[in-house]
């Protein structure tokens, strides 16, 4: 019989995606779902960027680009890097991908070897352990608690550090509790790492731009770590762009060129049409940013408020992204009906088949106690859901 290799076979699928196809399932029966499950920004592209791709259909932006990406693109991307983050990139440090998730995995599969050790801090983004996977590298998981906020301290991370240790992925705003590191809690993290010189960091800043602090820091800004540091970022987040799927790295040049390498051998480069939409994105007003920022940051506050009138949830506040990460672990054990609850997951179904709200257990994230809530919706469908997530709660004995 024929199977299907070993690899493949050892992979666990997206726990958000497949709770996101569930939520599709019922809605195509007529079942009146409100899908929370999903990291995808509910307003529509701006209309400056839609009319730059248009343009770019026009002038017959129909043909192959560069592997790593347009020329005018990367140094668009560097620019931003300077006037947003204080960091000097030269374009050929620059490689464009088919969204960010493809730039994490261009980076891992560049540098990691079987057996090499890559720390996680957990609760952490569903691919980076199958990633890492991929890589035949080892997943060395840290595990974080709602009383820090979800963020790993020096003490943990030196611990975590072994002689195989070749990486560390950090993600700041983080997917799923939107914990933010402030630049004096990297400073005490980029301390450790200075003291081992052959680790390399993974910061993935896809959410920079949907951050409440002041100003977004990255261990990129510490001289000490900057060239080790490879930078993942994209417009899916910050420009309500994720069908677009323009994602893309800044690295030390080695890594960038093996990056290239590996996606010319894959994928090429990304769409042309929507490298000149990314181009707009980033060189036009950004206004939108802003707007769509205040927006979250207003949601935030609304289910902040949602979940602390539901007796049994615990959550922190969030920073950045536009998660809530509530402990449900008050919930397990526990019946209504003919559903029993036991595990985070399970309980993530029932409030699909009963509440007909989709949100994502958190075991996929690493923390089995929670569950992953985006408030990437409109304030009405958030408030409908919250109501019937709170009714669906209190049946449970």
């Amino acid at each position: 019989m024929t199977q299907v290799s070993q690899l493949i076979s050892q992979l666990s699928p997206s726990e958000t995606l497949a709770m996101s196809q569930k939520s599709s399932e019922l809605k195509a029966r007529g079942v009146n779902v409100i899908n929370l499950s999903v990291g995808e920004p509910d307003f529509k592209t701006p209309g400056h960027i839609k009319e730059a791709a248009v343009k770019a259909i026009r002038d017959n932006y129909s043909y192959y680009s560069p592997v790593n990406g347009y020329p005018a693109l990367r140094q668009a991307i560097a620019d931003k890097l300077h006037r947003d983050n204080c960091l000097t990139y030269s374009p050929d440090q620059i490689v464009v991908s088919n969204g960010a998730k493809q730039a994490i995995c261009n980076a891992l599969l560049s540098v990691i070897d079987p057996g090499d050790e890559v720390i996680i801090p957990a609760p952490y983004w569903v691919s980076y352990v199958e990633m890492v996977k991929l890589a035949g590298g080892v997943s060395v998981i840290v595990s974080t608690s709602l009383d820090n906020d979800y963020k790993m301290t020096p003490r943990q991370l030196s611990k975590a550090i072994t002689p195989r240790t070749k990486a560390l992925i950090l993600c700041s705003p983080s997917n799923p509790t939107g914990c933010v590191y402030t630049r004096h809690e990297l400073a005490s993290l980029s301390a450790v790492l200075e003291r081992h010189p052959n680790i390399l960091i993974l910061s993935d800043e896809i959410y920079e731009h949907i951050s409440y602090l002041e100003n977004h820091a990255s261990l990129a800004q510490f001289e000490e770590l900057r060239d080790r540091t490879i930078i993942i970022n994209g417009v899916s987040k910050a420009y309500a762009m994720t069908g677009w799927r323009i994602g893309y790295m800044a690295a030390p040049q080695w890594i960038a060129k093996a990056c290239s390498k590996l996606q010319g051998q894959y994928t090429s480069g990304p769409c042309s049409v929507s490298q000149q939409a990314a181009l707009a994105a980033l060189t036009g007003p950004q206004t939108c940013v802003q707007e769509m920022r205040e927006a979250f940051r207003r949601r935030r506050d609304m289910m902040i408020q949602y979940c602390n009138e539901i007796k049994g949830l615990e959550v922190s506040i969030p920073q950045g992204a536009f998660y809530i990460f509530p402990e449900c672990n008050a919930f397990f054990d526990k019946r209504a009906m003919s559903h029993t609850v036991t595990d985070s997951a399970s309980l993530s179904m029932y409030l699909l088949e009963r509440a007909h709200v989709a949100t994502v257990g958190g075991a996929a994230f690493g923390e089995p106690n929670c569950i992953r809530i985006s408030y990437a919706a409109s304030d009405e469908l958030l408030t409908e859901a919250m109501a019937r997530i709170g009714g669906a709660l209190s049946i449970l004995v």
